[in-house]
């Protein structure tokens, strides 16, 4: 490992303070994708004409921190049991091979499992609330969303050693944004799925290019993701598949959203009647157009 990098790392000396001590095994850099995630949610809400709460806003935000630096620190826990962040030494601190406070000493083992399961209690406990003011469906979003971030790590299921990590991450963000949207309009809508999907994508990028670095630690520790089963050159257009993922939902979002409101612009201007596909086809006739009045 690069010894500027390793020099980087967290350890008991630098962090005397409790307090930060914890906050920062939480990796909070990687909780600004979480904070994005919200942003987005609350502004679909507002989009599709839900009256914005600052106090469920706030709640939102901040059980959705709290479950994310859980998740965080579950899969430090965990990579400490299979031993993969003990044999990295190729890692890339502090983007890649964990938060490194076990490995360092600055927390035991017994004190960062306990702190995810604060971390997810306290999670729980706000959400209850929240679910109070809101409706149901925040249930089910918050059930699936801390399964899916407990199964990632923890044993028996480890669903990023058995090819599912991605597919995790994209249902995982996707149910930020539908969640943060939820709190806010209380009911279900198809516009922060159509939005988050992107975001999503990105998001699962982020780890699948993080993974190179860790391959060979994650290899020798039975953590086979995507990365790990192929060769590094193979698994390289792994990126660009999902980045092109990414692109297409985007484009698909833009274009669905043009297509449900292309036929008010066409009966408000006076364009003629659709001959050629529908709406989109007629988005997609006339891309220059000028709009005609009608008579």
């Amino acid at each position: 490992m690069n010894p500027a990098l390793a020099s980087l790392e967290p350890s008991r000396e630098r962090l005397a303070n409790p307090f930060v001590r914890y906050v920062l095994a939480t990796r909070p850099a990687f909780l600004s994708i979480t904070l994005a995630g919200c942003l987005l949610g609350f502004a679909t809400a507002v989009t599709g004409g839900a009256a914005f709460g600052w106090e469920r806003a706030l709640v939102t935000l901040l059980l959705a921190l709290l479950a994310h630096a859980g998740i965080n620190v579950l899969n430090d826990y965990c990579d400490h049991l299979n031993g993969t962040d003990a044999r990295n030494t190729q890692r890339i601190y502090p983007f890649t091979g964990g938060s490194r406070f076990i490995q360092n000493g600055v927390l035991s083992p017994r004190q960062v499992l306990l702190f995810a399961v604060a971390l997810f209690a306290a999670t729980i406990a706000g959400g209850l609330w929240l679910l109070s003011v809101t409706g149901a469906g925040l249930f089910w979003i918050g059930l699936v969303g801390l399964t899916i971030g407990w199964a990632y790590s923890a044993p028996p299921l480890q669903l990023n050693s058995r090819g599912v990590g991605e597919l995790c991450v994209v249902t995982g963000f996707l149910l930020v944004v539908g969640g943060a949207d939820y709190a806010q309009r209380g009911a279900w809508a198809p516009l922060p799925w159509l939005a988050g999907a992107p975001y999503a994508l990105l998001v699962a990028n982020v780890l699948y290019i993080n993974q190179f670095p860790d391959r060979e630690a994650d290899r020798a520790s039975g953590k086979l993701h995507w990365v790990a089963r192929l060769q590094p050159q193979t698994a390289a257009w792994g990126y660009g598949l999902i980045l092109l993922l990414a692109a297409l939902a985007l484009l698909g979002g833009v274009l669905s959203d043009a297509c449900r409101w292309w036929p008010h612009v066409r009966s408000s201007h006076g364009f003629p009647p659709c001959r050629h596909g529908g709406s989109c086809g007629v988005l997609l006739r006339y891309p220059g157009s000028s709009p005609r009045r009608s008579s």
